[in-house]
């Protein structure tokens, strides 16, 4: 598999920004929860593998969706330069199911050169069962994305998804997985 530089988007939580390890840390050190790692993230629904109460998962990621900068929120490895790479040889789309642009668009612009950063589009639909509408309205025709879901609902749609290693979507799927940036960047020809 080669893939154009302009052919492939990406997803922004659990793929290009370190979501899990990010409420990993604020449950820990604003709430006490500390008994779990990231490996205990089994299911994409938190609550469901985690002894956290519902509400409390949902001021986490209400408080990293609202200020992904002031939460701390990190790229994962390898992402900002090989998406810097990618920006330099044609614009980079990233799809995301956040509902608000401005946070995930500042921390993106605080990460990312202001070459880089103004080579990326990005779409804030918030609605993860709507990704595939974005990704034809962009010519895309392969994806990146973390959420099990999501990516077999691309397939059905002639989008070919790339699952991006998680505790979450192991064992769930029988998708062509990548397990890290650098893999990433092996399947694109520049």
């Amino acid at each position: 598999m080669k893939i154009l530089p302009h052919e492939i988007g990406f997803d922004l939580d659990g793929v290009i920004a370190d979501t899990a390890a990010t409420f990993i840390r604020l449950a820990c050190e604003e709430h006490d929860y500390c008994s779990f790692t990231l490996a205990d993230i089994t299911s994409f629904r938190v609550e469901d593998c985690l002894d956290i109460p519902m509400p409390l998962v949902e001021r986490i990621f209400t408080d990293i969706l609202e200020d992904s900068l002031g939460t701390g929120l990190l790229p994962m490895p390898g992402a900002v330069e090989v998406m810097t790479e990618l920006a330099a040889a044609a614009p980079v789309t990233i799809i995301t199911a956040r509902p608000l642009l401005q946070p995930a668009r500042d921390w993106i612009d605080a990460h990312f050169s202001g070459k880089a950063s103004r080579s990326i589009n990005l779409i804030a639909m918030g609605d993860p069962d709507d990704k595939a509408r974005y990704i034809h309205e962009h010519g895309l025709r392969y994806f990146v994305d973390d959420r099990p879901e999501t990516c077999r609902q691309l397939a059905v749609e002639n989008i070919t998804p790339l699952i991006f290693s998680q505790p979450w979507n192991q064992g769930r799927q029988d998708l062509r997985s990548v397990t890290s940036w650098q893999e990433i960047r092996q399947l694109i020809t520049l």
